[in-house]
């Protein structure tokens, strides 16, 4: 980002943007329209011309108030989609400006350094929905407009300053998303410094935006490893900044106590901040701090205007456009899925309304104007016609089971590779029927080609949005397609029921399919979010069942949790989990079990050892009873419970628990076997834990030469098992410790590469024992080294930079006085980190 301006250039640049937006009035205009207030204000043009270059700003403040409000007024006019900064922010920079140039003696200030992150270059985190085809200006949208420069202070609310945010409520299908949509983009054209668009149908995708902007903001104790510290920094500093305006948007809300904790600061903003939220929840924002605009469907003008300018020449019978708008009762989503199928089928819109009818009147649709609430017989009976034309066309017979998972999976967002995956294609292969000969594709076999051409047919109707460029979240469906087609496939096929359980398991098994071992972008994230919604979609009897148990991916939703460091959210799901596995599965079977497992884990992660350890206590009890002693879950949990054991500081019950995990997996899974071996290492480890340094050594020697054999000397276990071995070796020896790390890191950077966790792990050890080995100018550089990487790759606050910090001083501190060997001595223990110990990522 670029050196920040102060405050008087800021300023500036406002003004000029605004002057601009207004239509750039002369100098003498402002000049004449100051003096006609009452009483007169002193403006002249040459007053003028200094604020907007920027170096002065007005002496007084009701001149500075007053140019704001006057080229504000013009600018609506002239500029209607242009977003001004509210009246505090004016008023809080140019109170820094004045503080400012009277600190420097009216002279024009120079550069400062700001004691929060600033932003100059826009930040934009999510994805803002693409306008629709012929997105139509709408009268609503004036009044979004206009509700935001009521009051300054807040986001889109009234002028008696009661609200902080503008609410969007209304039922599906009215145009919400699209309204908010057309308001971010105007935002961020007209300069918004940080533009967050959030998918807040889940608190993970709302604690997730505000985790990246915080990143993005370089927000000193934001952490990629900690979203909910990164969350809780953005919100302060989108309450405390001074240095630009910011726009969230919570799209789809959906429950607010999904959102305790996390709704953004508008009212109490210094930059005065904007909200805007979609929601069709309509009754429960009232009495809140907030500001409703009801969304409702096109005005008869607007719906005319839409089909006019989709249709072009086809909409030359007025009459049969008017008619055609209150058949779909100006309902937006209707109307674009008319218009599509008129434009496929090449027919007239009196055609169309024929077809249209008959599909009304088996919907028993009421006459008249006593539409249903939610136009669901609309939706349903334009749905039916698009999906049945979009299914004859190539590839035959591909559309509607396409769009029947994406029905199951998250609105906001499905990642195409989720629908192209191997169990994807075997569902769509067994559902959709052999093509005629003649037909392009022969192959019965759908492929990941076949896919994408169904997505693109189904986006020309208008039932979904493909958009190729949107990672992970190519496919948008509105929730009335969904409904529609979910209930069509419920109740409008033979064995509905049967074919919806089957639907249901074949989109848990795509999620899962996709689901990246290390998450390094947001598509934990988005996959969580389809988990979400497909267990909303679909009864949850559909993945919870005595007949398969619980679905993988349910476990594997929870786990990425707090796997990213969500881990309070990770102990709510696996509680979720447990309930239902409780309510759907016989008492004793093992998916409870595992999932009471995975709530142990991380109720341990969130701090409470003694806690995890009762709880795998009573899980082992269980497993032993239903199981057996030498069954692999129930070794697991004994593996598990010797690690919190240890934890907890028991760490001779940590020794014999990983004693009896080793000897049961030597007799059920054979004494090389991969599971045997992760035992032994991490009973060696706890055995250096317990002071019994030459047995440590003798048995990592022994797992060392086994992991090289069995799975390769560069296999990750295996190189664990190396490092590890140094450290106990470099208890008596740290020059040997020095050698072999050296060494050693060769091999990971070559193998992992520079920036892996264990590379990083084993560069802050050699540091350290390069400084034991007497050798402080070199610790002191190799950690300098590592905190400038750490930093980079890590966060500033990640625990392993600051303990590289840390550790720096300490040597740093060394070199100044080659004589303080107290403070060798007293740092002598720190070691960056092991490689093991029973912990969730060992082995």
């Amino acid at each position: 980002m670029g050196e920040p301006l102060d405050s008087t250039e800021v300023w500036a640049a406002a003004v000029r943007a605004l002057w601009e937006a207004a239509g750039k009035p002369t100098g003498a205009a402002i000049e004449r329209q100051a003096a006609a207030q009452k009483p007169p204000l002193k403006v002249t043009s040459q007053r003028w011309s200094d604020w907007r270059k920027g170096t002065n700003v007005p002496a007084d403040q009701a001149i500075a108030d007053w140019l704001v409000t006057f080229l504000r007024s013009r600018a609506r006019q002239r500029t209607p989609a242009f977003v001004p900064p509210a009246d505090p922010w004016w008023q809080q920079v140019w109170k820094q400006a004045r503080k400012e140039r009277q600190g420097r003696g009216g002279r024009p200030p120079g550069r400062h350094r700001s004691a929060v992150p600033v932003v100059w270059e826009q930040v934009r985190v999510g994805v803002v929905p693409r306008a629709a085809d012929c997105f139509q200006d709408r009268a609503v949208a004036g009044r979004v407009e206009r509700a935001a420069e009521q009051d300054g202070t807040v986001v889109l609310t009234q002028q008696d300053g009661r609200g902080s945010t503008q609410v969007l409520a209304g039922m599906g299908g009215v145009g919400k998303t699209q309204l908010a949509a057309a308001y971010a983009r105007h935002a961020w054209q007209q300069g918004v410094g940080v533009l967050v668009w959030a998918d807040a149908a889940t608190r993970d995708g709302v604690v997730s935006a505000y985790a990246d902007t915080a990143v993005r903001l370089g927000l000193q104790l934001a952490d990629r490893q900690d979203p909910d510290r990164s969350a809780r920094e953005f919100l302060v500093w989108a309450e405390t900044t001074t240095q630009c305006w910011w726009l969230v948007v919570l799209d789809d809300v959906r429950s607010l106590g999904e959102l305790r904790g996390l709704w953004p600061p508008a009212a109490a903003s210094a930059a005065a901040g904007r909200v805007v939220v979609t929601t069709r929840l309509r009754d429960v924002f009232e009495g809140t701090d907030s500001r409703i605009v009801t969304v409702d469907t096109f005005t008869a003008q607007e719906a005319r205007g839409y089909l006019r300018a989709k249709l072009g020449s086809r909409a030359a019978d007025a009459g049969q456009v008017r008619a055609l708008a209150k058949d779909l009762g100006y309902l937006p989503l209707a109307l674009a899925q008319a218009a599509a199928y008129i434009l496929g089928a090449d027919i007239t819109i009196a055609a169309y309304r024929e077809r249209l009818a008959t599909r009304l009147l088996r919907q028993a649709m009421p006459s008249g104007d006593a539409l249903p609430k939610d136009h669901e017989h609309i939706v349903t009976a334009t749905w039916e016609l698009s999906i049945d034309q979009a299914d004859r066309a190539e590839p035959l017979g591909l559309a509607r089971p396409v769009l029947q998972m994406a029905s199951v999976l998250d609105p906001a967002g499905i990642p195409q590779a989720a629908l192209s995956s191997p169990p994807a294609l075997d569902y769509l292969t067994g559902y959709r029927p052999d093509a005629p000969a003649h037909t392009a594709h022969q192959d019965s076999q759908v492929s990941g080609e076949m896919v994408d051409e169904a997505l693109r047919l189904l986006h020309r109707h208008s039932l979904i949005d493909h958009d190729r460029t949107a990672t992970h979240r190519e496919i948008r469906v509105h929730h009335l397609v969904q409904r529609a087609t979910r209930e069509n496939l419920r109740s409008g096929t033979r064995n509905g029921s049967a074919r919806f359980t089957q639907l249901a398991h074949a989109a848990a098994n795509a999620v899962a399919a996709i689901w990246p071992k290390i998450e390094r972008d947001h598509l934990g994230q988005i996959l969580r979010a389809n988990t979400t919604t497909l267990q909303d979609a679909v009864s949850i009897g559909c993945l919870i069942s005595p007949a398969t148990g619980a679905h993988s991916v349910l476990f594997q939703a929870a786990t990425s949790l707090g796997e990213t460091g969500q881990v309070e959210a990770a102990v709510t799901a696996y509680a979720s989990l447990v309930v239902a596995a409780q309510d759907h599965l016989n008492t004793d079977h093992p998916d409870i079990l595992k999932a009471r497992h995975g709530l142990a884990r991380w109720q341990g992660e969130m701090g409470d050892s003694a806690r995890a350890v009762a709880a795998f206590e009573e899980v082992l009890d269980d497993q032993t009873r239903i199981l057996g002693s030498h069954h692999l879950q129930t070794l697991t949990t004994l593996h598990s419970l010797a690690y919190w054991q240890g934890k907890t500081g028991n760490v001779t019950g940590a020794v014999e628990a990983f004693q009896e995990v080793w000897e049961k997996r030597k007799r059920v899974l054979g004494p090389h076997h991969v599971g045997t071996l992760e035992a032994r290492h991490n009973l060696a480890y706890w055995k250096g834990e317990a002071g019994d340094i030459i047995g440590a050594i003798a048995m990592h020697e022994e797992v060392l030469e086994d992991r090289s054999r069995i799975l390769g000397p560069e296999h990750l276990q295996t190189l664990s098992t190396r490092h590890n071995l140094a450290l106990w070796r470099g208890v008596s020896d740290a020059h040997y410790v020095v050698s072999a790390l050296r060494e050693m890191l060769v091999d990971f950077r070559r193998v992992l590469g520079p920036e892996h966790p264990f590379t990083l792990i084993a560069r802050g050890n050699l540091a350290q024992y390069l400084g034991e080995a007497g050798n402080a100018d070199a610790a002191a550089v190799a950690f300098r080294k590592l905190v400038a990487d750490r930093t980079r790759v890590l966060g500033p606050d990640h625990p392993q930079t600051q303990a590289a910090h840390q550790q720096m001083v300490h040597w740093q501190e060394v070199q100044r006085a080659a004589t303080s060997n107290r403070d060798i001595a007293d740092r002598s223990n720190h070691q960056e980190g092991w490689f093991g110990g029973g912990g969730a990522g060992s082995g």
